[in-house]
């Protein structure tokens, strides 16, 4: 910290903790992508292990984020067809290749199921993590998730051609670690 302090002179803070700084964008894939670089150039920190996280939806340009992400250094968390597919995993296994209105349907009768919230599915719950980590569900989407990527090649297959499919249990695992120790 000091040498790095001296060499650039006290205008870059070194963080010496980890610190979490999560925005929501609520915007277009490769829209996600600008947005981040923007915040990463404007920061008076220099910030590591930057994850952006993005569904496919309907977007068209969900492969190219994905690449422009990576490019970028950025760790790149997608679920696609959508978010929901991933929150299924905290339940049961699937690979079957279902719209997004399908997904929310299914998440919809568990939350009836288990109890949880207000008994229906809703996007943005607060205390989301919380509620699915209850019954062990986040332990079993990673385990999930895993199975379901195990087969997942880059080389041979797009993620936008790859449904279901998610990638966010990277992400869950890395801030796991520090609600673990």
């Amino acid at each position: 910290k000091r040498l790095i302090s001296e060499k650039i002179g006290g205008r870059i803070d070194v963080v010496e903790v980890p610190m979490l700084d999560i925005r929501g964008g609520g915007c277009a894939t490769r829209k996600l992508i600008e947005v981040t670089r923007q915040l990463v150039k404007r920061a008076n920190i220099i910030y590591q292990n930057i994850w952006v996280v993005f569904d496919k939806d309907d977007f068209t340009d969900f492969d190219k984020a994905i690449q422009e992400g990576i490019e970028e250094g950025y760790q790149i968390a997608w679920s696609n067809p959508s978010f929901e597919y991933w929150l299924y995993l905290h339940f049961y296994y699937s690979d079957a290749a279902l719209h997004r209105d399908e997904w929310n349907k299914k998440l919809d009768e568990l939350f009836r199921e288990y109890q949880l919230g207000s008994l229906s599915y809703q996007k943005n719950y607060e205390m989301l993590y919380q509620m699915l980590d209850s019954f062990g569900g986040v332990t079993a989407a990673i385990k999930n998730a895993r199975r379901r990527m195990a087969a997942f090649d880059t080389d041979a297959c797009s993620p936008s051609l790859y449904a279901p499919g998610t990638m966010v249990h990277q992400l869950v695992e890395e801030l796991k670690k520090y609600l673990d120790e």
